[in-house]
Order: structure tokens, then sequence, then C-alpha cells
């Protein structure tokens, strides 16, 4: 099967459209198809489209089905899609009409549907496989308590949240933020430098290699995700399969990856609530022994195998539904 999968952010891009677009291509070759990756669809071959982010792929989507009356399309929803654009954006609810099957990433996205497109919805789990653990990362481990936050500098992502909660920990504290991700805009880097000079706590590393990231997440304490607004992220499929705990803003995106009755999280934007939920991971053993089993036992989801078949079992639920 010939399959092209169209995302916005541009080749060479460390977006995580695009990680993700590359990611999934990997997946699908392995199952045997043929994929490419493009920003727009222009005419070649191709049985299945499959779409990232439903308004910025709607022209797409729509060259398409133009050329291709009637082959399947999959849509894959994004967090602003589902948690903004598809309740107020005409352009990204005619490309849900469109599509053959939508794609999100955790349950809860399902509910922010048209009931009449919930049926067409699969959950497909991002996964992850675990990065080893090196004896000089685990000897630093007892030494201070790092936590990671991993994703560009951009608001929707409260990048800063993190620093500022460490401000607020005790003299005491061995905290210290490692920040890895890019600042897409100029704003944003300078107030990254300057927090890094002002606060002890906070170390922002920059873009780095996905190995150079993976590794900073399998030697950290934490995970801390601050964002506004995620469809699933997968740095948490990434810190569960690495069976690195995770902190994060109190957002469908991540209830519906770690549960409703997961003790990490804090309410979106709440500095103190968050300082006090990094102290008490430090200092309070069993609270941190709790997240972590929390996440040992959510790594079924995550694992490769899973994916690959709920991939395959979407693209057979394709095949039918066309033949028929």
């Amino acid at each position: 099967m010939n399959i092209t999968i169209i995302t916005p952010a541009p080749p060479g891009s460390r977006k995580g459209n695009r990680i993700t677009a590359r990611r999934w291509a990997s997946l699908l070759r392995g199952l045997g198809h043929r994929v490419a990756i493009r920003q727009e669809y222009r005419g070649e071959r191709c049985d299945v489209l499959v779409a990232l982010h439903a308004r910025r792929s709607a022209a797409a989507v729509q060259d398409f089905r133009r050329i291709h009356s009637g082959r399947p399309i999959v849509i894959a929803l994004t967090g602003t899609d589902l948690y903004d654009e598809i309740h107020t954006d005409p352009i990204a609810l005619q490309a849900l009409e469109w599509a053959s099957r939508l794609v999100v990433l955790q349950p809860l996205g399902i509910a922010e549907l048209p009931s009449h497109l919930q049926e067409r919805t699969r959950v497909i789990y991002q996964s992850a496989e675990a990065p080893p653990v090196r004896r000089k990362t685990q000897a630093r481990r007892r030494r201070l308590f790092e936590v990671c936050v991993l994703g560009h500098l951009r608001p929707v992502k409260d990048p800063f949240r993190a620093a500022l909660a460490s401000r607020l920990l005790p003299p005491s504290s061995c905290l210290r933020v490692l920040h890895i991700g890019s600042a897409l805009s100029p704003d944003m880097a300078e107030r990254a430098r300057s927090e890094a000079a002002e606060n002890p706590r906070y170390r922002w590393l920059g873009d780095l290699p996905r190995w150079k990231a993976l590794r900073a997440l399998t030697r950290s304490r934490l995970l801390v995700l601050t964002s506004l607004m995620e469809g699933g992220a997968n740095v948490i499929s990434e810190a569960i399969a690495a069976g690195v705990p995770v902190l994060s803003s109190h957002i469908p995106g991540s209830v519906g990856l770690l549960g409703a009755d997961y003790l990490g999280y804090f309410p979106a934007g709440d500095t103190r609530a968050l300082a006090d939920l990094l102290h008490r991971a430090e200092t309070d053993t069993g609270f941190y022994k709790k997240l972590t089993s929390s996440c040992r036992r959510l790594r079924p989801l995550v694992r490769p195998a899973r994916e690959r078949q709920s991939w395959r079992r979407l693209l057979q639920d394709l095949t039918v539904s066309h033949d028929s």
C-alpha cells in the first residue's frame, strides 16, 4: 500500500508534528507499506492519506479528495485541533467531515468531537522504547534531583512555569530544572537566557539531538509537562517507557494518558501548586514511589507492538470499508 503522510512542519524540523510523522512513517514501513512524508499533496501515487492537524492540512486533504475521490483519508488530531480549532474554525470542521477515520492520541479526545464523528474515531497511543540507563547516569541521579522539561519554547507550552516554581523551593532543595527545546522566537530565547543567568536551579540546554534529549530524560527524576494544551504528548510516553514519573498540568490531553486518579497533577499555570508538587516529590519518598508505580503500570500502553497493532487494525478497517 502507498501511504502519504501530510505534516505542516517542514523537512528537518524538530517540531512535534514532524517527529510524529517520521515515527509513523517508520512504523508503517515496518508493516510493509511504502510511505512518503509531504507538506502538500501533489498528486503522487497514494492509496491512503494520513494528515496531521485538521486545519493546517485541510488544503492537502481537499486536493487528495479531488484527485482520488473515494480513497481513504485519516486525520490525526493535535491539541490545537481538539481543544481549540475544531470548535471555532469552519475549515477544521470541514476537514473532519472529509475524513474516513479520525485518530486521537488518548481516549478523552473523542469527547471533543461532534457526536456523529465519534464512531469514525480511533485511539492510538504513541509508543516509545526505553533507552539504556548507564551507571554514570544512575550515580548522578543520587547527587541531584534533576527534573526535565522537554518541549520547544512557545506560549502554549507555558515553558517557564517549572523555572518559576523552582524559585519557590527552600534553600535545602537539590532540585535542578533541565529545559530542552528550541526557542521559537527571539523573545523566548532572551527570556530563557535571562532565567538561566538569574536562577541557579534552571538550565536551558536549547535544541538537542533526539538521543541526547532522551538521555537527559532518562537520567532525570521527573518529567515536568506544563502545557496549557496537548492532544496527547509523546514525551509522556517517552517518560513512561524510561521509568521516569511525570508531573503534569491538569489538562485533558494528559489526564487521558495518565488517568483521572493520577497524583501528579497541578492546575495549569499555577506556579505555587507546581512548586509544592516538586518539593513533595523530592522530599516525600512514599509520594515519589506512588508516582513511579503509577507510571510503571502504564507501560503496556506505550509499547511499540501495541501502536503497530493499532495501525494495522486501522488500515485493515479502511480496506474493508473501502472495498464494501
